[in-house]
């Protein structure tokens, strides 16, 4: 047989763990059910992916400063530009494979501060591309919400109705597509694919309180007062930081993107404790130590509580999106969630205090969802296999059949 030509496309590689997470649990699936696969990256950090997992990477964007703010007229025409030859760079590199698959993320949603012709015109220029030139683009696992920007929307719309495959990590985010005009009769619903990952052992001993914060300054809509929510999400934060080292807590930050460094260091200076430290992950596989660790976990972002929730630690959600309020839910923990826009210090508290009681009953739970999760996730590579790799799948019932 002809290697199946395999190309992974998104922000990966550029300091989001859940998207490199995503990307591993992706890779895990290939490498242990089509090993010969030829497999390779269009991504925002391919110097990262190539060292941390590889394959060769191509580099997302032409113009070196697509994520920078263009002020001046020789950054604005790069940028013009850099759209024009990107999407020549994009069919030219979606033309040499077989399939493409965009691995989880919230590629679909606008939760957080979002330009449309930022990743949203690249996702589209991707299926597009692969609708022109007959390969077939894959959605997998992917996250979508309302958006209320019009040229967003009708991207994110476009790019859904031109991929050959969609999934989605929750059913808010087919609800939302479905909303926006894209028929999702075939589409399905998955976990997360960062549960797919393997789960480190649970150490025996007592640990920290593991607070996982964000450089949070609300969503695409929340821009006339980000700051604004900015301040209240760390006051609120830090005021409960202090609170658990006043009860002599141990607390460990954590994070889940480069960008949330500024948020712990500005805790770590008004708390000022020995109590308090941050740990340094550089994957999932590190955050889910540090979750593991923990007695009990708070925390704003998504893959955040993913990992906490997989390794069965009882966690609260500074929750931002309903992505969050849905996740909490169907692990059995929709109570514990509390607004990361409101942080209110003296109400998480009680909120914290009343999650802590219930600990033992709620490790239980955690550990029955996440084997539906192992089950479920077992399912949709199986219908991946069938919708992106026909001759596979042909050949393993072959086998399977007396």
């Amino acid at each position: 047989m002809t290697p199946v030509r395999v190309g992974v496309f998104g922000l990966l590689g550029s300091g989001n763990l859940g998207n490199d997470g995503s990307l591993e649990a992706v890779l895990g699936y290939l490498r242990a059910e089509h090993p010969e696969a030829v497999v390779d990256a269009l991504c925002g950090g391919p110097e990262v992916v190539t060292a941390r997992y590889g394959i060769p990477a191509t580099r997302l964007h032409w113009y070196g400063g697509e994520y920078r703010t263009a002020s001046r007229a020789g950054a604005i025409a790069g940028k013009g530009l850099g759209k024009l030859v990107d999407a020549f760079r994009t069919a030219a590199w979606v033309r040499r494979h077989d399939v493409v698959i965009v691995p989880g993320m919230g590629v679909l949603e606008a939760t957080l501060p979002l330009r449309p012709w930022g990743f949203p015109y690249a996702l589209f220029l991707l299926c597009a591309s692969g609708r022109l030139l007959r390969t077939r683009v894959a959605l997998v696992g992917v996250g979508a919400a309302p958006i209320g920007n019009r040229s967003t929307r009708a991207l994110v719309r476009w790019s859904a109705r031109l991929a050959a495959y969609r999934s989605y990590r929750d059913a808010p985010s087919r609800d939302a597509m479905r909303a926006m005009g894209v028929d999702t009769a075939r589409d399905e619903v998955y976990p997360d694919l960062a549960f797919a990952l393997p789960t480190p052992p649970a150490p025996t001993t007592s640990g920290p309180v593991c607070v996982g914060v964000m450089d949070f300054h609300g969503g695409n809509d929340d821009r006339a007062r980000a700051e604004e929510i900015h301040r209240r999400y760390l006051d609120g934060t830090t005021r409960f930081v202090r609170t658990l080292v006043e009860d002599g807590r141990t607390v460990r930050l954590v994070t889940g993107d480069a960008c949330d460094a500024s948020v712990v260091a500005a805790i770590l200076d008004a708390v000022d404790s020995p109590l308090v430290t941050a740990a340094e992950a550089a994957s999932l596989a590190d955050l889910m130590k540090e979750m593991a660790s923990a007695d009990t976990v708070v925390a704003t972002r998504y893959h955040n509580l993913v990992c906490a929730l997989k390794v069965g630690t009882p966690t609260l959600a500074l929750s931002y999106a309903a992505k969050s309020d849905a996740l909490m839910d169907w692990m059995g923990l929709g109570t514990y969630c509390h607004p990361a826009r409101e942080v209110d210090a003296a109400q998480l508290l009680e909120q914290f205090r009343a999650l802590e009681k219930r600990s033992t009953e709620l490790r239980q739970t955690l550990t029955e969802r996440n084997l539906v999760a192992a089950r479920q996730l077992q399912d949709q590579f199986t219908d991946l296999t069938k919708a992106l790799f026909p001759a596979a799948d042909h050949a393993h019932t072959l086998r399977e059949t007396p």
